[in-house]
């Protein structure tokens, strides 16, 4: 089997969930380091010991126990919005790698819970912490992995149109990024803002 050919069962072979928590950007890039760098098969916590023991078996290496710096198995998850403490700064939005989440600035954002990879990378964005991660599929199904790598690629191809950057943080950061208004074009009063509206959303839910 040749590189490339291997690369691709490989990348089949994880759950597309593009978490990050094995270290790379996405699951591809993760792929390729397996293949061409000789990374660890055991750094996949959505993939699971099943994940673990298709990987030996693509590339003749032996099962090891899923790495603990990579975090736990856990079955399948999605993101959930509080809509009524968001405060539509859009953050979640663009760390998303697959864009399950919809929104406008200072809008209320929701989750589309049938994209949702439960990846968690929109929990940390979150300045009022008012999203969490509920029970999602009983199971994470092949569908769904093909699924989610479709998503992916159709937004890093949009945000390489954009942005010229794909593949990256960055290119998640850029990702639906809200335009500036003229009255934030000040430092100064575009953090009193956001100082202001932070105060008001604890404030709020320390209310509730």
């Amino acid at each position: 089997m040749n590189t490339h050919a291997l690369i691709q069962k490989i990348d089949a072979a994880l759950p597309q969930t593009q978490c990050t928590r094995c270290g790379y950007d996405a699951c591809l890039p993760y792929a390729q380091a397996i293949v061409l760098d000789n990374e660890a098969i055991n750094r996949c916590p959505p993939g699971g010991d099943a994940g673990i023991q298709a990987l030996a078996a693509l590339t003749q290496q032996p099962i090891r126990a899923l790495d603990p710096e990579c975090g736990t198995h856990t079955l399948p998850t999605i993101a959930f919005i509080d809509e009524e403490h968001c405060i539509g700064c859009t953050l979640c939005i663009q760390a998303c790698p697959v864009d399950a989440i919809v929104g406008a600035n200072k809008k209320m954002h929701t989750v589309l819970s049938d994209r949702c990879t439960g990846c968690d990378l929109c929990l940390e964005p979150c300045p009022v912490d008012c999203i969490t991660m509920v029970p999602g599929p009983t199971e994470w199904t092949i569908h769904l992995a093909n699924q989610a790598r479709d998503h992916y690629n159709l937004r890093q191809e949009r945000l390489s149109e954009r942005h010229g950057e794909s593949l990256s943080a960055a290119a998640r950061v850029l990702a639906n990024k809200p335009k500036v208004s003229a009255q934030a074009d000040s430092s100064s009063h575009r953090s009193a803002t956001i100082a202001d509206v932070l105060a008001k959303a604890r404030a709020r839910r320390q209310s509730s």
